[in-house]
């Protein structure tokens, strides 16, 4: 009888192996913004390049100092325009304008 258990029990544990469906991963999306700052030097530059790319999802980061714009890729899934914003003003970095680019 406990043959007969051991067998069902490990019959139930294939079929629910079996039919499980596979995860899928969520499909990256990676967004493009262009931050409007009140960078003024190479200092202000070096400082938003030392921290930003390390925050998550952070795939490019390019600092503009003539123009002051800083144009951040990031994994959509992993970071956000707000949470980016509050990354730049934990630096005294002021964000001046947002602008999503396609």
């Amino acid at each position: 009888m406990k043959k007969i258990m051991m067998i069902l029990a490990a019959l139930a544990v294939v079929a629910g192996v079996a039919t499980a469906a596979p995860k899928q991963k969520a499909e990256k999306v990676i967004s493009t913004v262009v931050f409007t700052t009140d960078i003024d030097c190479a200092h202000c530059a070096q400082k938003v390049l030392n921290t930003i790319p390390y925050e998550k999802g952070i795939k490019d980061v390019q600092v503009d100092v003539p123009t002051k714009t800083v144009t951040v890729k990031f994994d959509a899934a992993k970071n956000s325009t707000e949470s980016l914003t509050k990354a730049f003003e934990s630096i005294k970095v002021k964000v001046l304008k947002s602008e999503e680019k396609k």
